[in-house]
């Protein structure tokens, strides 16, 4: 089959617009995580203690989920996706590279800018995956979160790679004025997402309409228990996953990697992050949410080679597995709320899930922080037990899932005949 029809083949409109939306993820990665990389090391130069790190990225995660609802709210109510992404990627965006401003002792500032900038994933994260969801209606559900994620994730190595080589080249990355050039460096990709965003939105008014066949077979109501069941479990899988910013803390203190060295491990993280997407979208959409059962048992187990065992090859263990578990998190996560919701009340649910998600995300960070004061094995014990718990619960939204499939079919309403002509 010659290229160029394979690609056409391949390239569908949905594709396409699933594709446009995993570059435009790409990009913001490259500036959002490229950033994240550096938080740990940055804000303890910047004056910041443990706990204060651990509860200002947790506030950063709380704000930038807990809001989700309400942005997820309005989204099915006034159906305005694209005006709520390209506001929220603004935001998103533009507060990365204002972190170069930040000075000596200067860590409030840089807490707030963080919050801010979690603010405006709060406000376009709903809308985006809806509008994936409805695209990923023509291609499976898995398949179309794991591309968006593996593009996704590219970003995502890409931008601590970058500022590897930039604090490399400073010297290691001692001084404030580094950093600051770090960040200012990120706002040429952030300029980036906001181009495509406006030829995304040019060229695709209206993705809703990519998905067109409503889900009759099966009553809304079944759905109810377990999408209740992927909220618990999902709950107590953001509960025991530390923030990155945690983990580079940890290894920056105890010696076994130099702060230059440290945006390296993130994109490492990134990378495992990306072919896991791959693979367990791919799994998705052969067995279901059985496989989050999977991705969650496997990913439990980070803290335990990151905080406990204290050398650089036990960390990266633990750092692969870290990423295995964001890879789930970003990918079928999403894939399974697609699946659970029909299409009326998705962004709503998608509010729903990641403000139930970014409160629990909090309240972990939060804690295990202040165990990591005390004794790192408190912070290993609290992760492993919450996230092990929550295998069982994703068995059973599996169970009810299957539930619901297997009971009778909803009636289709009687069709109305059209009223008689005027004469």
């Amino acid at each position: 089959m010659p290229l160029k029809e394979a690609a056409k083949r391949f390239l569908t409109p949905a594709m396409t617009f699933i594709v446009l939306m995993g570059v435009v993820s790409m990009l913001s990665d490259m500036t959002h995580e490229g950033a994240k990389s550096l938080y740990g090391s940055f804000l303890t130069l910047a004056g910041a203690s443990a706990a204060a790190i651990g509860f200002a990225t947790g506030l950063g995660e709380l704000v930038g989920y807990a809001l989700r609802l309400v942005f997820g709210w309005i989204a099915d109510k006034r159906k305005n996706h694209w005006t709520l992404m390209l506001l929220g990627y603004f935001l998103n965006m533009a507060a990365i590279p204002a972190l170069a401003l930040v000075g000596e002792n200067g860590w409030i500032l840089a807490c707030g800018l963080i919050v801010a900038e979690r603010f405006g994933k709060a406000m376009r994260y709903p809308s985006k995956n809806t509008l994936v969801s409805f695209a990923s209606s023509q291609v499976g559900q898995g398949k179309g979160f794991a591309i968006m994620e593996f593009l996704d994730q590219l970003g995502a190595f890409a931008g601590p790679a970058l500022l590897f080589l930039v604090m490399l080249a400073t010297r290691g990355g001692g001084t404030l004025a580094s950093y600051g050039l770090a960040f200012a460096l990120l706002g040429i990709p952030a300029v980036a997402t906001m181009v495509l965003l406006f030829i995304g939105r040019a060229k695709f008014p209206t993705p809703e309409d990519f998905e067109t066949k409503p889900r009759d077979h099966i009553d809304p109501a079944l759905l109810r228990r377990p999408f209740l069941w992927f909220i618990a479990a999902s709950a107590l899988m953001a509960l025991g996953f530390a923030d990155f910013p945690m983990i580079t803390m940890h290894v920056f203190k105890e010696g076994l990697v130099s702060a230059d060295v440290l945006p390296l491990l993130y994109a490492g993280a990134m990378a495992a992050d990306a072919f896991a997407a791959l693979f367990f979208g791919w799994l998705f959409d052969k067995v279901g949410i059985r496989v989050l059962m999977l991705s969650s048992f496997l990913s439990a187990f980070f803290s335990v080679f990151v905080f406990s065992l204290n050398t650089l090859p036990w960390a990266l263990v633990g750092i692969a597995l870290w990423g295995i578990g964001m890879g789930a998190q970003e990918s079928i996560l999403k894939a399974a709320v697609g699946t659970l919701v029909p299409k009326a009340r998705r962004s709503f649910a998608f509010g729903l899930f990641q403000t139930v998600y970014g409160v629990f995300w909090f309240a972990g960070s939060w804690v295990m922080g202040a165990l990591y004061d005390v004794h790192p094995a408190g912070l290993v014990a609290f992760s492993l037990a919450a996230q092990l718990v929550a295998v069982p619960l994703f068995f059973g939204s599996h169970r009810s899932l299957k539930a619901a499939q297997e009971a009778p079919a909803t009636p289709a309403p009687p069709a109305v005949p059209p009223a008689p002509p005027v004469v």
